[in-house]
């Protein structure tokens, strides 16, 4: 009952005119750079941090949740007309819904996504309102070595699960925790890897960090990959569905939610594992497989049902636990750090008018994305025509004006340049964006409970694991670890072919064959490749 008073209250204060006004403004820019392939939520909200230093912090949260309900939506549009996922959690969706359009079902395509995903949204923000209490509730109680255990389980899984290997994931993971120390240690004084330069001794921003990172990398490697013949669209009428989609989409509707909401709260969280096992569970129980590869829309349906209930799953750990799993929760989260707001447990306590106003707002950005885009689809196609240097050069524009407005210090352009060259070395190389992002985050937080670990221990290393709970997480870190290693002997020892890929096979996982025929166009931002063949393919 309490809960529910408390959402209550959320919903007064979201729906008060300003802060409609913020979602409403949130959803229309969120599906605009969804539609827009490798722009993405993550960079929109970065470029937006520098404007929010005036706003209330409710409304900008608010704002911010729009962005990234709306990127989800926006991503399955241009996934559907141009084959080209904006996000790399919408590569499963291009692989039905390109066909779907290519076919003359792009409307209902668009539509089963847009209702889908709502469905998904709706119910999976009723399941962070019922499962955020509870997981507050037991993170209070614990101590400083299991807080500090599970900010490193968060690090190692999503580390591990992202880029093309471990190393990659690490070697950013690394420089992310090294940019994290920049700065004054906060027990003795002492600078950290300023190298003699005065502006570094309070630290980077992380506005500057992110707005480099995701804007200017992203804007450097576009204009490194730019293809010169402008992309071609597949017309669009009004979506709709008739009895026999709505038929086949509710089950998938429903199934990628069960999946997509479990896997966003998880520290290794994310959209890409739950799309795919929706995808491979509806092939494996629809009663027309055969158009599989040839437009089913029970392969849009599950799959962007699984998008959009992981985005709210992935708002479980940030809220309740402090900790992102995906870039966009991370932005949101070093935005509550610079408004001195602390993150984690206690957040719910301290902060409670704010929490429940941001949950409130996302049952209500919904229902205005619903709204918005059924009726407007034609619309949103249309931003795929924007010539992308034009696009990419306000980017650059509003990222420099932005990160500069943060403390008014030339030094900052500087440092924005330089982590601007370092994001475009990440994406030219293979090395992952979101562990350098989290290292920057949650490494401060880290070393703080490693510190207080280590004062109640006596400066024992033991007590690092004199809580249960952190031996348990160790224990899984460790199998986490391990089991990609043993499954690899394994393969090796039945001749190349790993237990995991046979498995994934028998079950029917998507074949090479399959995928080269969706011939998916991967944008430059989620591909990230550092293959030679392929940059001269780009080049061309």
């Amino acid at each position: 009952m309490e809960t529910l008073n408390l959402l209550m209250e959320g919903f007064a204060s979201a729906l008060t005119p300003i802060n409609l006004l913020f979602a409403l403004v949130g959803v229309i820019l969120g599906t605009a750079v969804g539609v827009l392939p490798g722009i993405g939520p993550a960079m929109a909200v970065a470029l937006l941090l520098p404007v929010t230093y005036g706003m209330e912090t409710s409304s900008s949260l608010i704002m911010f949740a729009g962005i990234y309900y709306g990127g989800m939506y926006g991503g399955s549009t241009t996934s559907i007309l141009l084959n080209t996922p904006g996000e790399s959690s919408t590569v499963i969706t291009a692989i039905e819904g390109h066909k779907m359009a290519k076919a003359g079902r792009a409307s209902q395509a668009l539509a089963t996504a847009a209702i889908g995903s709502f469905v998904a949204g709706t119910i999976g923000t009723a399941l962070l309102v019922t499962v955020a209490p509870f997981v507050v509730k037991f993170a209070v109680s614990l101590g400083a070595p299991s807080y500090f255990a599970i900010m490193v389980l968060a690090l190692v899984t999503v580390t591990a699960v992202l880029g093309s290997s471990k190393i990659r994931g690490f070697a950013a993971l690394g420089l992310g925790l090294a940019i994290g120390l920049v700065g004054m240690d906060p027990v003795s004084g002492q600078s950290r890897l300023t190298f003699g330069f005065a502006p570094l001794i309070d630290g980077m921003d992380i506005v500057v960090v992110a707005v480099a990172i995701f804007a200017i990398g992203e804007a450097l490697w576009i204009a490194a990959h730019l293809r010169r013949n402008p992309a071609r669209t597949i017309p669009v009428g009004r979506p709709w569905m008739g009895k026999e989609d709505w038929k086949r989409s509710w089950k998938p509707w429903l199934r990628g939610t069960a999946f997509g909401f479990p896997f966003g709260a998880l520290p290794a969280g994310g959209a890409e594992v739950p799309t795919f096992l929706s995808y491979v569970t509806e092939k494996k129980l629809s009663k027309h497989p055969e158009e599989f590869g040839h437009g089913a829309i029970e392969g849009v349906a599950g799959p962007e049902a699984a998008n959009n209930a992981s985005a709210a799953g992935t708002l479980t750990p940030m809220l309740a636990l402090g900790l992102p799993t995906n870039a966009t929760a991370a932005v949101m989260l070093a935005f509550l750090t610079m408004k001195g707001i602390q993150p984690g447990p206690l957040l719910f306590e301290n902060e409670p008018a704010l929490v429940w106003a941001l949950i409130a707002s996302l049952f209500i950005g919904n229902t205005l994305l619903l709204l918005l885009n059924l009726p407007l689809a034609p619309l949103w196609a249309k931003l795929l025509k924007i010539p992308r240097p034009f696009l990419y050069a306000g980017i650059l524009f509003f990222a420099t004006l932005g990160a500069f407005s943060v403390n008014m210090q030339t030094a900052d352009l500087w440092l924005l340049l330089l982590l601007g060259l370092l994001g475009f070395a990440l994406r030219r190389f293979g090395l992952p964006i979101l562990p350098l992002v989290l290292g920057v985050i949650i490494g401060p937080m880290a070393e703080e409970q490693l510190r207080k670990s280590f004062q109640l221990s006596a400066g024992e290393i033991s007590g690092l694991w004199s809580e249960p709970v952190a031996v348990t997480i160790y224990i899984i870190i460790a199998i986490l670890l391990l089991i990609p290693t043993v499954l690899k002997m394994i393969g090796k020892a039945r001749g190349g072919a790993s237990e995991l890929t046979a498995g994934l096979a028998a079950g029917g996982a998507i074949s090479e064959d399959e995928l080269e025929k969706t011939e998916l166009r991967l944008p430059t931002g989620a591909r990230h490749s550092a293959d030679d063949e392929q940059d001269g393919k780009d080049k061309s």
